[in-house]
């Protein structure tokens, strides 16, 4: 199931410092859903490594070590 991007409201402007930001942030964050936090995680990495990423199996490795 592909997940679709949030709707950007561009009708509300904050103006604040970085600091200010990063503190709305984590207090948004800390208060979404479990759901909602998964949903964007899945988002950004198909974003950065396509659907692979996320659909995609896991590559099995296997190494062998031989005993003195």
């Amino acid at each position: 199931m592909p997940v679709l991007p949030a709707k950007i409201d561009r009708k509300q402007i904050v103006i604040a410092q970085r600091g200010e930001l990063e503190k709305m942030d984590d207090e948004y964050w800390s208060r979404a859903p479990m759901e909602e936090k998964l949903e964007t995680i899945t988002f950004l990495r198909e974003c950065f490594y396509g659907e692979e990423a996320t659909t995609g199996r896991l590559q099995r490795v296997c190494t062998v070590l031989k005993l003195k």
